[in-house]
């Protein structure tokens, strides 16, 4: 997730920089297809990451070694299919996206380029999981840089010096996507990994496969009703602020995005040291390290939201840089940052603790938290909240489905046992859910 999101960043800041607010408006409008793959790839990635870390810890590493190869496999034939569906078709998906006629051809020629990418996309991003959950976050961050550098060079290459426009910020991102795979199925070759990818442990096992799905439905299920509220957003966007709030929101999320890898890397660096503790019944470790996270993730909400607060105008300009798309963008874009990240304070508590059930094996109470973060809250917000308040409506829904999923996940933490008292026996320990 934290490489896609620095792709898309990166493809937004050289395409407000480079081409117009429209460009960024089009890209935008891609986003439900990267919320699409990225869903599978948590299903496969988070799902088996989430397994492997609890066989590991019970010893079992011939077990974790048929899960990795397992999801390796999962990963390519999911990635070949959701390109080539989408690619079938891509016009129409688009207009159901929310593309107008302006942003058609950006959104367009952008998203033709990017889907041949997606079976690359989905194995780097599924793998690196088992990378962070055998210990390893150096190499998963080598992972990260090498599709970040490369494409942050080859953006500029082919934005500016050779004007292929947004062409040139999607074969920025194949290529990057490309080499982060290459370098993901290498290590998992070599000697480095405590994990190897095997011949004989290179086939689907459908044993591990439900599984694997199982404990992936959660994060599963949150990136694909987020696809479909991001499809509701858009059209809505499109109702009450035309192309200019298309291009604004693109801003606003690009914005959330940057503040939230911090968010999303100790989410996902956790979840392996949560799984193995738990498998290994060391569950004063499993709070100890909940806790941590917790308070390092509020902490840095509080501060990130304090700026977004009081200086969105400077957010906003690391977009759309040229003074004559900021004089028209701003008006629309900084009320609607301000609105749309009002409740970030709270949302590093939220979202590393939700984040727990998942971790040790307990995915129907991870898929209620994500339904009602993003489904039974967020969807009726959105549905309603431009009826009766225009464009205010639409920024203004997430910060109430926010508020909402912040006490549903607290209720869950505070009936496991992990959060409010203090375990310190591992045998006397009885888990609350």
């Amino acid at each position: 997730m934290l490489v896609q999101a620095l792709y898309n960043v990166v493809d937004r800041i050289f395409l407000g920089a480079g081409v117009n607010q429209m460009s960024i408006g089009g890209v935008y409008l891609i986003f439900p297809i990267f919320l699409f793959l990225m869903a599978f790839g948590m299903l496969i990635g988070v799902g088996g990451n989430s397994l492997s870390s609890i066989k590991f810890g019970e010893g079992k590493k011939t077990e974790s070694e048929i899960i990795l190869g397992t999801s390796m496999v999962l990963s390519i034939i999911f990635g070949v299919l959701i390109s080539g569906i989408f690619l079938l078709n891509l016009k129409w998906f688009l207009k159901i996206f929310g593309a107008s006629d302006t942003l058609m051809p950006y959104a367009y020629d952008y998203g033709k380029i990017i889907l041949y990418g997606a079976p690359f996309q989905m194995v780097g991003f599924a793998m690196n999981n088992f990378i962070r959950g055998e210990g390893n976050p150096r190499a998963a961050m080598v992972t990260m840089f090498i599709g970040a550098i490369s494409n942050i060079i080859l953006d500029y290459v082919f934005i500016f010096p050779m004007k292929m426009g947004v062409q040139g910020a999607a074969w920025a991102t194949i290529i990057g996507q490309i080499l982060s795979c290459i370098w993901v199925v290498r290590y998992f070759l070599s000697d480095r990994a405590l994990l190897r990818l095997k011949k004989e442990t290179f086939k689907l096992d459908l044993h591990y496969c439900k599984q694997i799905f199982a404990l992936g439905s959660a994060p599963f299920a949150m990136q694909l009703v987020a696809s479909g509220i991001n499809i509701i957003f858009n059209n809505s966007l499109k109702i009450y602020g035309g192309d200019l709030a298309t291009s604004s929101m693109s801003v606003i999320y690009s914005v959330s995005q940057i503040a939230f890898m911090p968010i999303f890397g100790i989410n996902q660096g956790i979840q392996p040291i949560l799984g193995f503790n738990f498998g290994a019944h060391k569950y004063r470790r499993v709070q100890h390290t909940l806790r941590i996270a917790v308070v390092a993730g509020t902490v840095y909400m509080v501060l990130n939201w304090a700026f977004t607060m009081l200086r969105p105008d400077l957010l906003v300009k690391i977009f759309i840089s040229r003074p004559e798309d900021y004089a028209v963008i701003k008006d629309i874009a900084i009320p609607g940052l301000r609105i749309y990240n009002s409740m970030i304070f709270m949302l590093g508590y939220s979202i590393i603790g939700s984040s727990l059930f998942q971790a040790i094996g307990k995915p129907k109470i991870g898929f209620i938290l994500t339904m009602t973060r993003q489904l039974i809250y967020l969807l009726p917000l959105m549905l309603i909240f431009p009826k009766l308040f225009g464009l205010t409506g639409v920024w203004s829904a997430m910060p109430v489905s926010d508020v909402l999923s912040t006490l549903t996940t607290t209720y869950f933490l505070v009936k496991s046992g992990f959060l409010v008292k203090t375990i310190h026996n591992d045998d006397e320990f009885v888990l609350g859910i």
